[in-house]
C-alpha cells in the first residue's frame, strides 16, 4: 500500500457517502465498483489524491480516502472478536511499544492488534505471536498480509500456545489477550529482561482479579495497574454541542506490570486491603 497520498493499483479506498456511509474496497485494474445509482471505473481512481470527490457514473458523489488503521481493523475479515482501535492505541501507549521492541503475542485473534504492534515496532522490532486456534490464525495473517501488502518478514505466527514455547531470548514486551493470562505469568517472568512489560487485556472483572493476585503472587513483578477505556463522540451543529446516544462503553481490561530485576524483592505496599478484599476473616 503506498502512502504518498495518491491512489495506486492495490490501495485500499474508503468512499464516503453525504450521510456518512462507508464503502472500502480494493483498487484493481480494469475492474468497476457499482452501486444502486451508477458505478466508478477502478482505473480513474489512479493518481487521484486523498480527499478528492469522487462521481459514479450517474452522479453519485463520495468523498475519498485511503482507510485509517482503525478504519481498516473494523472493517476486516474477522474470526475472533476484534481489539478495538481505542483498546490497542491503549496498549501500544501503555505498553511502550516502541521501535525496534521485540515483543511476545499470544492470541493473535484476527490480527488486529498485531497490525497495530507491528506498525509500532518497525522493520527493526520483533513480533512473536501466538494463535490457538488455526482458523484465526490464516484469518489474522491474511489481515496482516492485506494491510501491509504482504507478510512483514520480521512477523512470527506459531500455531500453538505459547507457554509451550521456549525460548533463551529476552523479550521487552509481553501482551496476552486470552482467556487465562494468569497462566503464562510465570513464562513471562522467564522470558521478560528486568523493567521488561507484562500486559494482559481481559474482558471480565474474574480474569482481572486472577491476573493481579497471580503477578503479585509471583514476585517478579511489579504491583500491577488496572485501567478501562471508554470512549463517547460528540455531536456539535452550531450551538447544539451535546454527547452521542451511542458510544463504545465497556471492551475490555488492560492489566500492566513490569519485571523485576532478578533476585530482587518487591516493596511490600504500604496502603491497607479494603475490608472484606480477602473473604470474610476468621473470628
Amino acid at each position: 500500500m503506498s502512502n504518498d497520498g495518491f491512489f495506486s493499483i492495490g490501495d485500499r479506498i474508503q468512499l464516503t457517502d453525504p450521510k456518512g456511509k462507508m464503502y472500502t474496497f480494493t483498487i484493481t485494474q480494469g475492474k468497476e465498483w457499482h452501486t444502486h445509482k451508477g458505478w466508478i471505473v477502478h482505473n480513474d481512481l489512479v493518481g487521484l489524491p486523498e480527499g478528492s470527490v469522487v462521481s459514479t457514473s450517474a452522479g453519485l458523489k463520495f468523498t475519498a480516502f485511503k482507510p485509517l488503521l482503525g478504519d481498516f481493523v473494523l472493517s476486516m475479515p474477522r474470526g475472533a472478536t476484534i481489539v478495538y482501535p481505542k483498546d490497542a492505541a491503549m496498549i501500544v501507549g501503555v505498553a511502550d511499544i516502541f521501535p525496534g521492541a521485540k515483543v511476545i503475542e499470544a492470541g493473535v485473534g484476527s490480527g488486529a492488534l498485531a497490525i497495530s504492534l507491528l506498525r509500532a515496532i518497525g522493520p527493526q522490532g520483533q513480533l512473536h505471536s501466538f494463535e490457538r486456534r488455526e482458523d484465526f490464525a490464516d484469518i489474522a495473517r491474511d489481515n496482516v498480509a492485506t494491510y501491509f501488502g504482504l507478510l512483514p518478514p520480521n512477523w512470527n505466527l506459531t500455531v500453538g500456545s505459547v507457554q509451550e514455547s521456549s525460548t533463551e531470548d529476552k523479550f521487552d514486551r509481553v501482551i496476552l489477550d486470552m482467556l487465562a493470562p494468569w497462566e503464562c505469568v510465570d513464562y513471562a517472568a522467564q522470558i521478560l529482561r528486568p523493567g521488561g512489560v507484562f500486559l494482559a487485556y481481559v474482558a471480565t472483572t474474574t480474569q482481572l482479579s486472577a491476573t493481579a493476585e497471580a503477578l503479585k503472587e509471583d514476585g517478579r513483578f511489579t504491583e500491577p495497574l488496572s485501567s478501562e477505556t471508554i470512549v463517547r463522540d460528540w455531536h456539535h451543529e452550531g450551538l447544539a454541542v451535546r454527547p452521542m446516544q451511542r458510544m463504545i462503553g465497556h471492551t475490555g481490561f488492560l492489566i500492566v506490570s513490569r519485571r523485576m530485576a532478578p533476585g530482587v524483592e518487591v516493596l511490600a505496599r504500604r496502603r491497607r486491603p479494603s475490608k472484606g478484599a480477602y473473604g470474610v476473616a476468621e473470628e
